[in-house]
């Protein structure tokens, strides 16, 4: 039997297959529009505060006025103690409390410093993070502003005052993330791990329906077979993937420093890898839903193991040692090198052999485990 028949047949049985196509292609596009949709806006704005003043000031009305300005925070009501500010968080009226303390204006007017206190709601980290960079940066407004107000009173001019008021001056300019937005930090590392997890589960799917039936699959040598396989699905994911750098990409408005021909080498040893654990969860679970359910599972850890959303040094040595087992945490660390802070591929060697490293490895595995399923079939 020729290469060519077993290429038709096995096509036709991905086809044919409507959970894989339903698992490659519908989870491919439809995640490509879900996902990144609740960081659509890019960063959330007008969080919503209780103020607490304990100071009746004309400062400190000021200061609620000046919270009420950022775009990050919006002061829907105020309230008499902080235990009232609280019952406002638990019945969701508001997200976070700003407390003015009790002779706020009388110990700046000393020269004490007196403490604001802030809080948010931080069972939502972006919520929580709006909150608190809103109200320090009017915290450090109205500061500064006391700061200068007193440089005027020794006789310092009004120029140097505005500029010497502190004894460094912070420049922060985001370097790979221009627009600070959660789109460009989140779904490029997101969309490497989508494209591993929906081609594992396809290709997991085929393996997990040929063990409970006999077919073409059992009449060629194992070798043949899963290079055919991994032909067909590894030639499918180089579309998606390539829709997914393109298409998704210019549509988010991501960067996209990477050449073309770098993508394609990069991909590579990744969906290989991704084909080869496919293959042999199908083959050793023994059920072909369990494959859908184990990927599912892992799919977190591998997103906070990736090195991403926490940098590597604050992740257990034992985590990153299992998460380097899977392509998707070297795969996500080179593409996000390449495509969004311009890398060359030589400055992701250390990534791209290990992906080789994860094909040969997997690869050992899925041969034995598929050749024990074909023989069990004969």
């Amino acid at each position: 039997m020729s290469l060519f028949n077993l290429l038709k047949q096995e096509f036709k049985a991905i086809v044919s297959n409507s959970a894989i196509i339903l698992t490659v292609f519908g989870g491919v596009i439809f995640y490509s529009f879900l996902y990144p949709l609740p960081y659509a806006s890019q960063i959330p704005t007008e969080q919503k505060v209780t103020v607490v003043n304990l100071d009746h000031s004309l400062l400190s009305y000021q200061l609620e006025r000046m919270a009420d300005a950022t775009p990050q925070v919006q002061v829907v009501s105020r309230t008499h103690s902080i235990e009232q500010a609280k019952e406002e968080i638990i019945q969701g009226n508001a997200s976070g409390i700003l407390v003015i303390p009790n002779h706020f204006y009388r110990d700046l007017i000393l020269g004490k410093s007196p403490t604001l206190s802030y809080a948010g709601d931080a069972s939502y980290f972006l919520v929580y993070g709006t909150i608190v960079e809103g109200l320090a940066t009017v915290g450090g407004t109205l500061a500064a502003k006391a700061k200068v107000s007193e440089l005027l009173i020794e006789g310092e001019p009004l120029v140097l005052a505005q500029t010497q008021f502190e004894q460094a001056n912070i420049n922060m300019k985001p370097t790979f993330n221009p627009t600070s937005g959660y789109i460009n930090y989140v779904v490029p590392a997101v969309f490497v791990l989508i494209l591993q997890q929906t081609l594992i589960m396809g290709v997991g799917l085929l393996g997990g329906t040929e063990k409970s039936e006999s077919g073409y699959w059992s009449q060629y040598q194992t070798f043949k077979v899963l290079t055919i396989r991994c032909f067909i699905f590894i030639g499918i994911y180089y579309i998606l993937a390539l829709y997914y750098f393109g298409f998704s990409f210019d549509y988010y408005g991501l960067n996209l420093l990477a050449a073309p021909i770098d993508l394609l080498i990069l991909l590579l040893p990744f969906l290989l890898a991704c084909c080869f654990i496919g293959i042999a969860l199908g083959a050793l679970l023994p059920r072909r839903e369990l494959v859908t359910l184990v990927v599912l599972i892992i799919s977190m850890p591998l997103i906070f193991s990736a090195g991403f959303i926490w940098p590597l040094e604050s992740i257990p040595q034992p985590m990153i040692w299992l998460s380097n087992l899977f392509p998707s945490t070297p795969a996500i660390q080179a593409f996000l090198s390449v495509n969004q802070m311009g890398a060359s591929l030589s400055q992701v060697m250390e990534q791209t052999t290990l992906l080789w490293l994860q094909s040969v490895g997997w690869g050992t595995i899925a041969y034995l485990a598929y050749s024990r399923v074909q023989k069990n079939a004969q």
